[in-house]
């Protein structure tokens, strides 16, 4: 296997329990962001593929308005303000790991426009009121198109 795609062994049994009990989806920030979005009156889909045969899936997803909306760890996607942070142990893995992601994440969005959808990325620290405003003006701008 390539060095570039073999996984780091973790450093203690802390650290393994702590990445394997990380959250994929339903994270607090998705959540807190969801409850916003429903209470304006807004209905979605979460964590579903906006097109059929693309294997990435969105956190949520608005159907009809052709919306995609990523809510992207500031470690695991890079954040400028908070994921530039020194990797101390197994430091060889995570720039790559992460500028691998960054570039699915670019990948992604580049795809998605093309089959006509409007991509939304927004960090776990953003504030989900904020974020929530800017999502719904986008969901109904793209309806009544």
């Amino acid at each position: 296997m390539p060095e570039r795609w073999r996984a780091p062994f973790a450093s203690s049994d802390a650290v393994r329990l702590r990445m394997s009990a990380q959250r994929s989806r339903d994270t607090a920030p998705e959540l807190a962001l969801r409850r916003r979005l429903h209470g304006m009156g807004l209905r979605y889909r979460v964590h579903t593929a906006p097109v059929a045969g693309l294997r990435r899936r969105a956190d949520i997803v608005f159907g009809p308005a052709r919306v995609a909306v990523f809510v992207d760890g500031c470690f695991w996607h890079g954040c400028p303000l908070h994921g530039q942070r020194r990797h101390d142990v197994n430091g060889w893995y995570w720039p790559d790991k992460i500028a691998r992601n960054r570039s699915r994440d670019a990948d992604t969005d580049a795809r998605l426009a093309a089959a006509g959808w409007a991509v939304v990325r927004v960090w776990e620290h953003e504030d989900a009121d904020g974020v929530a405003a800017e999502i719904a003006a986008v969901v109904r701008a793209r309806r009544r198109s």
